[in-house]
């Protein structure tokens, strides 16, 4: 019954997200953001930012494929170059899987066949790592938005105390879960279907505290980096919010963004929905948020999803053990 109640909660959410976007952004705007991004790419001042953004992107991205290569350490080594190519390539699969959960599923294919199922499963620490890091440094943005006394998009009072208990209680027990994989293994084997899997689900218990928490300052490190990367747009774009409010609202989006359901094009619609109700109590412009929110998506998932579905297609995978 509470699964049920979980599941319709964030349908609900993201329902409501879609009818926002759409009553913030008819087709009007839409219009409107689309001439404006097409007019603000192509003057020579914004080339310099457009660089650094990719480049940040590559940085990004290998600091993921750092993280992936160190976590099936365990199990075979990895080249760095075949790790990002394996990094990258899965983010063609996870384009296309709810809240992109079938990321790993282009990852393991780089692996031997024998050790795939068990690199499912130490992939999935990286996922959980990267989670704990969105939903601290998140909560902790809630909290200091609160202390500010910053608007939100909700009254003040009872609604953000509850936001925030909630963030920081989910955040406390998954950095629990993601330090004890040996119990995350027992959750796991605790659902039917994953129970044969019992014997690759072992190698969750092979990982010290050390190793752990080196994946997860990988995680921070990349939370930086794309988080750095939305902060430069919105300045290059004009959204004329203060830094320190941009700095504490891009969080917020991330954690509310990471607990909604989303799969294909609707991640889009779900990040452009949340930043717009983010950033207009603060008083950000409608367009330059938007434009902001999609140049990350797409430079950040869409042109390494397509290089992905390309590597998938081109890379030597073995097929038998």
């Amino acid at each position: 019954m509470a699964r049920v109640l979980l599941i319709l909660f964030r349908w609900g959410i993201f329902l409501l997200a879609c009818a926002f976007l759409w009553k913030h952004l008819g087709p009007d705007k839409g219009t409107q953001a689309l001439e404006a991004g097409t007019a603000l790419l192509g003057e020579a001042r914004f080339l310099p930012v457009l660089a650094l953004v990719f480049g940040l992107m590559l940085v990004n991205w290998w600091l993921e494929s750092s993280k992936w290569r160190w976590l099936v350490g365990h199990l075979e080594k990895v080249s760095s170059g075949r790790a990002f190519l394996a990094t990258i390539a899965g983010t063609s699969v996870a384009l296309v899987s709810p809240n992109r959960t079938g990321e790993f599923l282009g990852r393991i294919l780089f692996l031997e066949p024998g050790h795939r199922v068990k690199g499912a499963f130490a992939t999935a620490l990286g996922s959980i790592a990267q989670f704990v890091v969105t939903l601290f440094v998140g909560a902790a943005a809630l909290l200091a938005f609160a202390v500010y006394h910053r608007p939100m998009p909700w009254p003040e009072g009872w609604i953000s105390v509850m936001v925030i208990s909630l963030s920081s209680l989910l955040a406390v027990l998954t950095m629990a879960l993601y330090l004890q994989p040996g119990l995350f293994r027992q959750l796991l084997l605790a659902v039917p279907f994953l129970k044969r899997f019992g014997r690759a689900s072992e190698v969750l218990n092979g990982f010290e505290r050390h190793e752990l928490l080196t994946v997860l300052v990988l995680s921070f490190l990349r939370y930086v980096v794309f988080t750095t990367q939305f902060v430069v747009l919105l300045y290059a774009m004009g959204h004329g919010v203060p830094f320190m409010d941009s700095f504490l609202a891009v969080p917020v989006i991330y954690l509310i963004s990471t607990l909604v359901p989303t799969i294909m094009l609707t991640e889009l619609g779900v990040r452009g929905t949340v930043s717009l109700a983010i950033f207009a109590p603060l008083g950000g412009a409608e367009i330059p948020v938007l434009l902001a929110t999609t140049l990350v998506w797409v430079i950040n998932l869409v042109f390494p999803a397509l290089a992905g579905s390309v590597i998938l297609l081109a890379a030597r995978i073995r097929t038998e053990g």
